[in-house]
């Protein structure tokens, strides 16, 4: 599968946005016009009703701005529920490039591939109709509320525009501030999640061996370390939101205080006063709000960046030819390969061949590079050199949900899946129930399902937690077999198998060549070598023998041949 170049997928899924931003931007305009409705209010009352005594004028006006603020509700509703739409749109268009892209980095066992990114979409998508995002929209507006205030007296607009470039220093000031000991605060949380997370992984292990008490002092280290930073954060954030609201007091009392001055010069009518402080208010208005909620536009911003280089790295694939059906017919052609992103070298040119309906063990000691190969056969782990080729086609290449139902793989750490044994063997497809007991027939499934209340509708827990080890290893075993597969690895499938487990491995092993399937094992037991043919050593990611079983165990057993001296 080729990627395809994309250079911002996070920015192309933003811009599709912004139809619903010029909304929100359409109904700001209303929504702002009718924040003035207090002021022209108290104008009126001033000017007018005050003069005139009038009572039906007073109930007018005040029917009036009793139904400004109705459609004031009304509006600020509408373009919450516009950026709310937008931001489930952007969920909608995101979340299977997002999943993607996480899977493929866990495939790499890269520490980006973890639900972090889900948080951070969630992030974003919640920011989209949050009232900071909206106090950005309506910062232009200040701007015509400012021109209002120079149109009632220059004097006043210029001690409003002084307020708001102290308002916008406070801002400058805050972001310098708060940015470092933030951000140090979110990589500190995510560490301390993950931490978490595994500890409660591995609770068995920890509860058994008494390693709570260090685990947990370990934790509180950690979130410790985080807790220091958010709260430094969060003092310069406090200080800076008290500063700009004080600000925003004191220039709505100061525009006042002017007013009046200005008033007793003659220079302002009466109401004018009052007016001119509630607006010098809605001036710096958007700017308070944006300094007060500056962490969540911190935290929306390094969201954007970490999705943005997760989806850079992990492309979407664009989907090869269709390819037929294979056969079975392995080749690895000097493959150098190890852990991706890693320069170490695991495989140090293995080369190898295996015919249709063929079988090998790979044998070797640990650390050989035995697990490494069996990810690189199932193409899941790409070589740095060589390929590893199906029926003549380069396997990691080869489209996964075309290839996986002729494929079948045991890993050597056994996972499965929250749901019921049917599912979890029928690799979670639609069931077709008489594969699922044939191949749980194969691997001497059979017998303990049926004696289950459920049989194959049985759940299992989360990873098979209601599952002993050899009946986990045995349900996955059944799901690699599943659909009596053209090709089959199994890493250590007799791991956790007791005798008749084996047994059983051994007569499916038996039923796979008849029917053709090629198949590849890692082992280090070697009672099931009775089924197999041929047999690989592996030793330093090197092949160091290669041939059918006999010929390779009569290599092995062999004395080294000893070497003649002559003394003269």
């Amino acid at each position: 599968m080729k990627k395809v170049k994309d250079n911002s997928p996070l920015r192309d899924a933003l811009a599709l946005m912004f139809p619903s931003l010029k909304q929100a931007f359409f109904f700001s305009l209303f929504v702002n016009a009718l924040v003035l409705a207090p002021s022209a209010y108290m104008m009126e009352v001033y000017d007018r009703v005050v003069n005139s005594r009038s009572h039906i004028t007073l109930l007018m006006l005040t029917i009036l701005v009793v139904g400004a603020y109705a459609l004031l509700e009304a509006m600020e509703w509408v373009r919450r529920q516009v950026m709310h739409d937008a931001g489930i749109e952007l969920d909608k268009g995101l979340r299977e490039r997002v999943f993607s892209a996480i899977f493929s980095a866990r495939l790499l066992n890269l520490p980006v591939g973890g639900a972090q990114a889900l948080r951070d979409l969630k992030t974003i998508r919640e920011f989209l109709p949050s009232q900071v995002l909206l106090a950005f929209v309506d910062a232009p507006f200040a701007l015509l509320i400012l021109v209002l205030i120079f149109f009632m007296s220059p004097a006043l607009g210029w001690f409003a525009v002084a307020g708001a470039l102290a308002q916008f220093a406070i801002g400058i000031v805050n972001e310098r501030r708060i940015r470092e000991p933030l951000m140090a605060a979110n990589r500190g949380s995510i560490i301390t999640q993950n931490y978490a997370d595994g500890v409660i992984r591995n609770a068995q292990v920890i509860e058994s061996m008494g390693m709570l008490g260090d685990i947990h002092k370990r934790w509180i280290g950690r979130q410790r370390e985080f807790l220091v930073q958010q709260a430094v954060a969060s003092d310069y954030g406090g200080t800076n939101a008290a500063l700009s609201k004080l600000v925003q007091s004191l220039l709505g009392s100061l525009l006042l205080g002017m007013g009046c001055w200005l008033t007793l010069k003659g220079e302002l009518h009466g109401s004018g006063m009052i007016v001119a402080s509630i607006l010098g208010g809605r001036v710096l208005a958007p700017l308070v709000q944006i300094i007060g909620s500056w962490r969540q536009v911190e935290s929306t911003m390094e969201s954007f960046n970490r999705l943005e280089v997760l989806l850079k790295e992990f492309p979407i694939t664009a989907k090869g030819m269709a390819l037929p059906a294979p056969t079975g017919y392995l080749s690895v052609e000097g493959v150098i390969a190890g852990a991706p992103r890693s320069p170490v070298q695991i495989l140090k040119g293995v080369t190898f061949r295996v015919a249709p309906g063929g079988s090998l063990a790979i044998v070797g000691p640990s650390a050989s590079g035995k697990t490494t190969l069996a990810r690189l056969l199932v193409g899941i782990w790409p070589a740095m050199q060589g390929k590893v080729r199906l029926d003549g086609n380069d396997i990691y290449q080869w489209d996964k949900e075309e290839l996986g139902q002729h494929v079948g793989y045991l890993p050597q750490n056994v996972e499965l899946f929250e749901g019921s044994i049917a599912e979890n063997v029928a690799r979670f497809g639609e069931p077709d129930i008489e594969k699922v007991r044939e191949a749980c027939r194969m691997v001497a499934l059979n017998d303990f399902i049926e004696q289950l209340p459920k049989g194959y509708d049985t759940q299992i827990g989360d990873d098979g937690s209601f599952l002993s080890g050899g009946e986990r290893q045995r349900v996955a075993l059944a799901r690699a077999l599943y659909g009596m597969p053209k090709f089959v690895v199994l890493d250590e499938p007799n791991s956790s198998l007791d005798e008749a487990g084996d047994a059983a491995l051994l007569n499916a092993v038996k039923l796979l060549r008849s029917k053709g399937t090629t198949v590849i094992v890692m082992t280090h037991r070697l009672n099931i070598l009775g089924a197999i043919e041929h047999m690989l050593v592996l030793v330093d990611g090197q092949v160091q023998r290669f041939g059918t079983c006999q010929e390779v165990l009569t290599a092995l057993q062999s004395p080294p041949q000893a070497s003649q001296t002559s003394n003269k």
